[in-house]
Order: structure tokens, then C-alpha cells, then sequence
């Protein structure tokens, strides 16, 4: 079945998974640091301290996620849907109302786990465990959500931010999440629930076997990729968390670097589509080895970027690690560990990269406090993601021959 044929077939979940990706845009940390300058003008707030309350807020949601995360394991998607995104709306209503710093706190924490945790967990989860010849494809195929919501967003509310004030641009992403849920659930009512799919599409992992969460996280293979869960989404997120930052330390200012996300868009979704059709060819394994490569050389490239083109080129070559971030993991997890605990075992790696999330700009802004600033950091950053990937290939390689035959 040629790609296209496939996303025909399977369009109601395909648009389904790409609507919840999409949405998870507002909690994500390239939406909320849009309004970076606002909230701490309003709010008297340094670099460092605003990066504390986005670390102590996300690091809350990451807890939680450990927990919430085997939801998947047991209820379908769309009932899911019904608790998460109207708490997603509720997290934009509240941030467009909070008062002071110590509230801010719950904001960015229920922005965090209902946005950049749960609604993405929903996604990945689904796909991986829904599909599995071409469980790669639709991984690349509704991943798509994130990379439409990071190229559009940034350049529609940056251009509203100029007429408006930014609480009433929360209010606004309250009522687009609201709009979406209907649809999202008028696509998915032909759901069945994880334990029925189960009894279809169960594939095994290493040794045959459906390993456990616990069983996984006393394997040495899950440790061993532990820095490469944790780079892309602590280091990338601090990326755009700070977009503030750079534009005043580069010569260009936001509204030039928000103009690059359609290049870095247009770059990720080619690495959605390559990435995913390489899993489906190659095995996600094959694929880990080279994770990390392209944020090391992006993350040089942007240290050392001196004008708008060397930092479009920066910032695409950094998308094709992006576009990998979207397909490996989620495929990696199903195809070595195997899909009747998928989403426990998932939930234990989301809490993870949520947690990386969360340390990222913590680190970052008490770094930029202390006079170094970021593009000097991405030097540092892009040896921390050499090491990672020694690590992850040196665990796939000794355990790959333990993966059974393919059907």
C-alpha cells in the first residue's frame, strides 16, 4: 500500500492524531514563551526567575505524567479527549487571568500537562499502538500537527500581540481548544478500546516478551537512552524559550527570527516523512543511532550564526532532529519493549522529556543571569549531544540481535 493509499485509508485517525498534536501547541514552549516579555515585564520577573517558575511548573506536570500516562493503557482516546482538552481550555482561562508570580506557577503547570504532556501523549500513544507495518508513516503523518502549530501560531499571535494584549490572546486559545473538541471526537468514534486492539495488534519486544514498565526501567537499555530523551526536548525547548533572548544578543530581532519558522516547518515535516518511512524500512533502533546529529551540528551552527541566513540553515538543520523527536521515540518503545504496556512504558519516558523541558529553561535563563549567554551555551550543548548519542548506540547495539523476527 503506497503512502498516500494509507492516509486515505485511515484518514479519520490520522486527522484525529494530527488535531491533538496541533493542539497541544498551547502548552508547548514555543507558544507560551511568545509572551516571555509581557509576563515579565507585568510581573517584575529576571530571566532566571521567570525560568524557575517554568521549571518548577513543568517539573509538577512531569510527576504527574508518570501516573496519568497508563490512562492510555486502559480508556480509549476519545474519552480521554473529554477530560484533557476542556483541562487544556481551562489552563488558557487561567493564564489569561492570573494575578501574580505564585500563581503563575499552577498556569504554566497545567499549560505543561494538559498541553506538551497529555495531548501529545495521546497522539504518540494512539499511533504506536494502533498501527504497526506502518506504524513509522503514521507517526510521520499526524506528527505533522506539531510542525503546522510551531510554523503558524508563532507568526499569527506575534502579529496579534501587537494590537492586543496578551491575556486576551489566552482567552482566545481557550475558545480554539474548545472548537477542536468536538471534532476530534466525531473522528474518533470508531474507536475501539486499547484491550480489544490488543487482542489484534499485540507485537512483542525484546526476547519475544511484553515487557512491563518496571521491567523496563531496570533494563540498562532505558538508561543508556535516558540522555538522548532528555537533550532534545531540555536543549530544543530552551531554544525557543529563550527566542526573546537571542533576538536581543543576535542581530535580529523576534519578529525576523518568528519569520524562519517556515523554513524550519517546511524542514521538519520532510524529516516527519523520512523518518517515519525509515522506521517502517529499517527499525526505529537504526534510526535512534542517529538522533542526535542533527541537533549537534545545528546547535553549532546557531552559536556561531551571525545574520538570518546562517540562522535559517541553524534552525533547519535543528528541525531535522525535531522531525525525528516527533516518530522515534514513540515507534522505538513499541518496537523494543513491545505495544500491551505501550502506554505505561510511554509515560515513563513523556515524564522524562517533560522533565527535560523543564530544566532546560531553568538552567539556561540562571546561566544568561550569570553573564553567559545562550548561543555561547549551544557550544557546551552540542558535546552533551555527542555523548548522548554514543550512549543510546552503544545500548541499541548490544541488545538489537534479542529483537524477534518480523511477521
Amino acid at each position: 500500500m503506497s503512502p498516500l493509499q494509507f492516509a486515505r485509508d485511515n484518514a479519520a485517525f490520522l486527522l484525529a492524531g494530527g488535531l491533538l498534536a496541533f493542539t497541544s501547541s498551547y502548552g508547548q514552549t514555543y507558544f507560551i514563551s511568545l509572551f516571555a516579555g509581557e509576563i515579565r515585564g507585568e510581573f517584575g520577573l529576571s530571566h532566571g526567575a521567570w525560568g524557575g517558575i517554568y521549571t518548577l511548573g513543568t517539573l509538577v506536570s512531569a510527576l504527574v505524567m508518570i501516573w496519568s500516562g497508563m490512562l492510555t493503557d486502559h480508556f480509549r482516546v476519545k474519552g480521554l479527549a473529554l477530560l484533557v482538552m476542556p483541562g487544556l481550555a481551562l489552563a488558557c482561562l487561567f493564564m489569561a487571568l492570573v494575578p501574580g508570580p505564585a500563581l503563575l506557577v499552577v498556569a504554566i503547570f497545567a499549560l505543561r500537562f494538559f498541553g506538551q504532556g497529555m495531548m501529545s501523549h495521546l497522539n504518540v500513544v494512539a499511533m504506536a499502538r494502533w498501527y504497526v507495518r506502518r506504524r513509522g508513516l503514521a507517526l510521520s503523518i499526524s506528527s505533522m500537527g506539531f510542525a503546522i502549530g510551531q510554523a503558524v501560531l508563532p507568526l499569527i499571535f506575534v502579529a496579534l500581540l501587537a494590537m492586543t494584549g496578551w491575556r486576551n490572546l489566552w482567552l482566545l486559545s481557550a475558545v480554539l481548544v474548545l472548537c477542536t473538541l468536538p471534532v476530534v471526537l466525531r473522528l474518533l468514534r470508531l474507536e475501539r478500546t486499547p484491550q480489544a486492539l490488543a487482542e489484534e495488534t499485540d507485537i512483542a519486544g525484546l526476547e519475544g516478551r511484553h515487557w512491563t514498565r518496571a521491567e523496563v526501567l531496570r533494563h540498562p537499555l532505558f538508561w543508556l537512552l535516558v540522555p538522548a530523551l532528555l537533550g532534545p526536548p531540555a536543549w530544543g525547548t530552551a531554544l525557543f524559550f529563550q527566542q526573546v533572548h537571542i533576538a536581543e544578543v543576535k542581530p535580529w530581532t523576534l519578529p525576523q527570527w518568528v519569520a524562519l519558522m517556515p523554513f524550519f516547518t517546511v524542514t521538519l515535516i520532510a524529516a516527519n516523512f523520512a523518518s517515519g518511512l525509515a522506521i517502517d524500512r529499517f527499525g526505529a533502533g537504526r534510526v535512534v543511532m542517529l538522533y542526535m546529529l542533527p541537533f549537534l551540528l545545528g546547535f553549532l551552527i546557531l552559536a556561531a550564526a551571525g545574520g538570518l541566513v546562517a540562522a535559517a540553515v541553524g534552525l533547519m538543520v535543528v528541525a531535522l532532529g525535531q522531525g525525528m523527536q516527533a516518530t522515534v521515540p514513540g515507534a522505538f518503545w513499541a518496537e523494543y519493549f513491545g505495544t500491551r504496556h505501550l502506554g505505561a512504558i510511554k509515560s515513563a519516558s513523556t515524564a522524562i522529556m517533560v522533565f527535560g523541558t523543564a530544566i532546560g529553561p531553568g538552567i539556561s535563563g540562571v546561566l544568561i543571569d550569570a553573564g553567559i549567554d545562550f548561543p555561547a551555551q549551544m557550544y557546551g550543548l552540542a558535546v552533551y549531544f555527542a555523548v548522548a548519542a554514543i550512549c543510546a548506540t552503544l545500548g541499541i547495539l548490544k541488545v538489537r540481535a534479542q529483537l524477534p523476527a518480523p511477521a
